[in-house]
């Protein structure tokens, strides 16, 4: 998988990125070539050695209809959330934000929707759905050419919020 300068580009766990170069450094006396991607929402810079790239899950943004996609698994209310301990849950959840993967997230968002509406979330499942909203409404809105605030719109009349 190769990019080029002023591609868009997601790096697992942090978010949407732009490459904003691809520099040749020598490390050890060995020439290597690293993408330069820096995140959207927080301006982080981050160098990728190019062979490395699949093992870290930089990956481009979703089509359009791999967004809908996701709005279809955001849709889909009628799934059995774990009973299990808050930490656990967590934990499970983590995992899944990790990946990177935008179907994974979404689910993570949406359980954590449909958990909220039953219960207070702990601070912990709060920030998760925090940092997973972030990381799928930045790609959404990306991958459908829309706002990101009529993106989360349209999200939180997906939950009737």
């Amino acid at each position: 998988m190769s990019f080029k300068v002023g591609d868009n580009a997601v790096y697992p766990g942090h978010g949407v990125g732009k490459v904003t170069a691809i520099e040749i450094k020598e490390i050890f006396g060995k020439k290597q070539t690293f993408y330069s991607v820096q995140i959207l929402d927080n301006g982080m810079k981050i160098m990728i050695p190019q062979n490395n790239v699949e093992s870290v899950g930089l990956r481009p943004i979703i089509s359009r209809d791999e967004a809908q996609e996701v709005i279809g698994i955001l849709k889909k209310t009628d799934v059995r959330i774990d009973n299990q301990t808050w930490n656990r849950r967590y934990r499970e959840y983590m995992e899944k934000i990790k990946t990177g993967s935008v179907f994974e997230i979404a689910e993570v968002l949406r359980d954590l929707f449909l958990l909220k509406v039953e219960k207070e979330l702990s601070f912990g499942e709060r920030k998760m759905l925090d940092t997973a909203r972030n990381l799928l409404l930045k790609e959404l809105s990306l991958a459908t050419s829309k706002e990101v605030l009529t993106q989360e719109d349209e999200i939180r009349a997906i939950f009737g919020l």
